[in-house]
């Protein structure tokens, strides 16, 4: 049983309270669940306490093989239980591969035109 480590929606319309539970990756998002871990409320200002974790049940799950998602692993990282590699994407500004070919087509016809002009300047002062 492939079991996760996430957040189950909890809380009224517009008032999101969530609970971080463990729950077999097959089950629902707000359905069945083996454990509650803890619990984060968004609702709270940043310098409040807004997750609450428990600990060593999170890694009892953890050396059980439960997997976190992202954002249980971003709240697990600022816990200092799990560290969270950092992810970076160096190529996310880069133009995809059609525009880079455009770029090179455009490159390529202003350096033929300037060496057709030079090579008219050329012959026109030989003249």
């Amino acid at each position: 049983m492939p079991l996760k480590m996430r957040l189950a929606r909890a809380g009224s319309k517009k008032r999101p309270y969530y609970h971080i539970v463990v729950a077999d990756a097959r089950s629902p998002r707000d359905g069945r669940f083996v454990e509650a871990v803890g619990a984060w409320n968004p609702m709270l200002p940043k310098d409040a306490e807004r997750v609450t974790l428990q600990e060593d049940r999170i890694k009892h799950w953890l050396g059980e093989g439960a997997q976190p998602t992202d954002r249980v692993l971003r709240f697990l990282d600022k816990a200092g239980i799990v560290n969270r590699p950092s992810r970076e994407n160096l190529k996310k500004g880069l133009p995809g591969k059609k525009a880079q070919e455009r770029e090179a087509e455009r490159k390529q016809r202003e350096e033929d035109a300037r060496a057709a002009a030079e090579q008219a300047a050329a012959e026109a002062s030989a003249e």
